[in-house]
């Protein structure tokens, strides 16, 4: 599986985070393993990829990286729970807009107890590994430990922080200690774990009433297997696994068949409803960069990459502002596609990200049109998704067309005026589609 594409979204206080999907089927949510998160070097961490690559094949796996660390916004400095519970829904709302299954691990287990218990429509079951209620639950002294190192001697830190992984191959080590290296800083990583220690989610456990399945292990040094026991015994529909071993990695095979056997069970007792899949019509809104190629040589992979990046997450602001959607599960490379309920709202928004486009240094092609489209696994199919492409690819650097359709539905709604462009042949299109410039205000 190549790696998948980094996407943007903005949490409710103004915050970037990064975050991808990969897969089909019913959405499970991986918490980052702060502070030592990184979406796209983890991805080079053999055992990681895998076990990512393994839940891609039975759900659309989501996992993201928290403020403050690996591609999210790094300026910020809140790290309290409500700021981590603020992450998390800024994710699903942005790519699982529905029910999802929630996965985390140690004191990431916090936030999401906490979401569980606000937002009890939206989790349906939830995975705990290693996991506590509250952060004072973690042992004190190996907290006081890292964070009095993290201090003194953040490369030695940060090499300790490699290990706790603890893979097998050195390979996957060697990867892992990029992660590390690259994930935070020595600031971020200390204000973090402080203010860990006062999350606490322990008010709310009798409310979670989803299945919660919490993991531990006898011998685990990192978090007691009697706190494991305490957090099972306090949620009112859990179910314990006690693994044999100290080990404190996820994916290990113990782990992912414990967990693989729980959702088994799950959907035996209750079978999952089938991903809606629903028609009508919508307006469709591509975007494509100018020349990627050749701005990736002139720039730089990584400059393009940031560039691009920043301008992807403005694009889908953009497109949400103006009554629109962005459409997560189809992977465009460097662009966008989304939907909108009217012609008019649509063209607002291609005017959005254009104005956004001249600001960068990053051209786009926008094109739209409108017409019947299936909808399924945040995705769209149809006709007139394909005709929609086509128009983009027309359409000149700087410019917006649209077809006739859409012409004619936004005459007299969206305050613009239309440049006949004549028909135009497309491929995969039986038929020439009339198209349309769009130019200033009418």
């Amino acid at each position: 599986m190549e790696q998948p594409q980094i996407r943007y979204t903005k949490t409710s206080d103004g915050v970037s985070i990064a975050y991808y999907a990969i897969g089909r089927g019913p959405a499970l949510v991986y918490m980052p393993p702060m502070p030592i998160t990184h979406v796209e070097l983890e991805w080079k961490v053999d055992d990681l990829r895998e076990t990512h690559e393994a839940a891609a094949r039975m759900s659309t796996f989501i996992r993201y990286d928290g403020r403050g660390f690996g591609l999210s916004d790094r300026s910020t400095t809140d790290f309290s729970l409500e700021a981590m519970v603020s992450d998390l829904e800024a994710v699903v709302d942005a790519v699982a807009p529905g029910q999802f299954d929630l996965m985390a691990a140690e004191y990431m287990a916090i936030p999401a107890l906490t979401y569980a218990a606000r937002h009890p429509d939206r989790a349906t079951a939830l995975v705990l590994w290693l996991g506590v209620s509250r952060g004072t639950d973690m042992p004190g002294e190996r907290m006081n430990a890292l964070i009095e190192l993290a201090r003194t001697d953040w490369d030695l830190a940060k090499e300790s922080l490699s290990h706790t992984f603890g893979f097998d191959s050195a390979s996957a080590n060697r990867a892992a200690h990029q992660v590390a290296n690259e994930a935070t800083t020595q600031d971020s990583y200390i204000a973090f774990m402080e203010a860990m220690r006062g999350w606490d989610a322990t008010g709310l456990l009798s409310e979670i009433k989803v299945p919660v399945l919490v993991l531990g292990r006898r011998e685990s040094r990192r978090v007691p297997i009697e706190t494991i026991r305490g957090l099972a015994a306090a949620l009112p529909n859990a179910e314990l696994v006690t693994l044999e071993g100290a080990a404190s990695v996820m994916t290990t095979a113990d782990v992912g068949m414990a967990i693989s056997a729980f959702f088994a069970r799950l959907s035996a007792q209750q079978p999952r409803a089938p991903e809606p899949v629903g028609s009508g019509t919508a307006v469709i809104l591509f975007t494509d960069i100018v020349d990627s190629t050749a701005l990736t040589e002139r720039l730089g992979d990584t400059a393009f990459r940031d560039a691009s990046r920043a301008l992807d997450a403005g694009l889908r602001a953009a497109i949400r502002d103006a009554g629109g959607a962005a459409i997560d599960g189809k992977l465009l490379g460097d662009g966008v596609l989304a939907t909108f309920p009217s012609a008019a709202q649509a063209i607002d928004g291609a005017r959005r990200c254009l104005a956004l486009s001249a600001a960068s240094e990053l051209g786009l092609h926008i094109g739209l049109h409108a017409g019947d489209v299936i909808r399924e696994d945040n995705n769209v199919y149809g006709g007139a998704v394909n005709i929609a492409s086509r128009i983009c690819g027309l359409s000149a650097p700087g410019e917006i067309l649209v077809s006739d359709v859409v012409r004619g539905m936004a005459r007299s709604s969206a305050g613009v005026e239309f440049e006949d462009r004549g028909e135009q042949e497309m491929k995969g299109v039986g038929e020439p589609v009339r198209v349309f410039a769009v130019r200033g205000s009418a």
